[in-house]
């Protein structure tokens, strides 16, 4: 059979595939993929949510608008995980898990326990986290290759525990702080995160000859009076106080009462004053306060990256990003430079691999994982401990020195 010089070499093929009794050798088709946000939407931190969409979105927005990643355009899909409780979170995961066309979930964090992993271990859906790493690596670590979906953006967690100590001594050698007494006041949450970080602390000081002065645990949720427990502060005068309820409400409260009759303490109030709400709530009175993190954006001119993404969410969204917002916009990234990579967004194997392949310069550091947790790497080359100080309602990066933008500052409260 002769066929005519008019007719395409594409259509030549389907000719010969339909003469062999073959399929037609067609491409797959483009098509949108959905990404999951397991988010607090509502309940005590809905503030940190909101982030969690914000991040996301943002990233699709500029990913759509640039015409797509390998060939796919994007859509958000949000399920509420409200009060983080294992039911709650649960039928969260199921929803995203049911919908059609969904093939990958981002979340800052859901269950601070993280046992949603193994439900997506069982959907078979890559899952990326910022969540408590150490209950990632308890999960992940008896069997990691069994967990090529799930992978922590959140460096493992030894620094919250190992690295404050230091870094007062180095602000008391530049005489901004007193430690002669050695003593420490360490009021915790009782939840995975916050008492995890405590216990750690309090083998930390106490292994260095420091006097734990006042060691407390309040429930886990709203806190209505902190003022029982500052009374002890109060009475044993330490040198240093510690509190690592994460709720910005709580904290803002504790900072308020214990402005009501202050001692000569550094305040250090974990994670909370990084959320935005944070500084609403306390106005000038958060001036001083010291908190540290791990996984936040470097914002400082030694590493431009962070504050070129921190103008770009103010930009977009007129308010401040924590931590979240401009985290899980580079976790969207890292999914996005995985599908690059793979092509299908539905071979999700591959998928979960090339994210936990990856090494990407981001805004908190350089993310290279673990292969024996699926934990991000911490240090002064991957993601450091950053040390923080709100000064005059502006948060300003005052330790490692290598990305610092600033120094810390005597707290106001604080009688020379």
């Amino acid at each position: 059979m002769s066929i005519p010089k008019s007719i395409s070499r594409s259509t030549c093929l389907y000719l010969a595939s339909a003469l062999l009794g073959l399929a037609p050798l067609a491409p797959a088709l483009a098509k949108t993929v959905k990404i999951g946000v397991l988010a607090p939407l509502t309940g005590p931190s809905a503030a940190d949510g909101q982030e969690f969409v914000n991040g996301v979105k943002w990233a699709v927005d500029e990913a759509n608008a640039a015409g797509g990643v390998a060939g796919h355009t994007f859509a958000v899909v949000t399920a509420d995980v409200k009060d983080g409780s294992a039911a709650n979170v649960t039928s969260a995961v199921e929803h995203l898990t049911g919908t059609s066309g969904l093939e990958v979930v981002i979340t800052g964090y859901a269950n601070l326990s993280m046992f949603e992993i193994d439900l997506f271990k069982e959907a078979g859906i890559p899952y990326l986290s910022a969540g408590p790493s150490p209950s990632v690596a308890a999960i992940i670590g008896k069997a990691p290759a069994d967990y090529w979906c799930c992978w922590s953006y959140t460096a493992d967690f030894t620094g919250y525990a190992t690295d404050l100590l230091p870094a007062v001594k180095e602000f008391a050698a530049q005489g901004k702080m007193s430690i002669a007494d050695q003593t420490v006041a360490i009021i915790s949450s009782d939840n995975p995160f916050s008492k995890g970080i405590s216990e750690g602390m309090k083998k930390v000081f106490g292994g260095n000859g420091w006097k734990i002065t006042v060691d407390e645990i309040v429930p886990y949720g709203p806190v209505g009076d902190w003022r029982a427990i500052l009374a002890k502060v109060r009475a044993s005068k330490p040198n240093l106080i510690v509190n690592t309820d994460y709720l910005p409400s709580n904290s803002a409260l504790f900072l308020k009462q214990f402005l009501e009759n202050p001692t000569n303490s550094t305040v250090f109030l974990q994670y909370a004053p990084s959320v935005p709400e944070f500084i609403k709530l306390t106005g000038a009175q958060s001036t001083g306060v010291l908190y540290d993190m791990i996984g936040a954006p470097l914002d400082s001119p030694k590493w431009p990256r962070a504050p070129k993404l921190l103008a770009g969410y103010k930009a977009k969204y007129g308010v401040e990003s924590g931590a979240y917002g401009v985290g899980l916009y580079e976790m969207t990234h890292m999914y996005f430079d995985a599908l690059k990579k793979v092509g299908n967004p539905a071979d999700h194997k591959a998928i979960g691999l090339a994210i936990g392949a990856a090494s990407k310069e981001s805004a908190a550091g350089v993310i290279k994982f673990d292969p024996k947790t699926h934990v991000a790497l911490i240090g002064l080359d991957y993601v450091p401990t950053s040390f923080w100080q709100i000064q005059n309602g502006k948060r300003v990066l005052v330790g490692p020195g290598k990305y610092a933008s600033g120094s810390f500052q005597t707290p106001p409260w604080v009688k020379k």
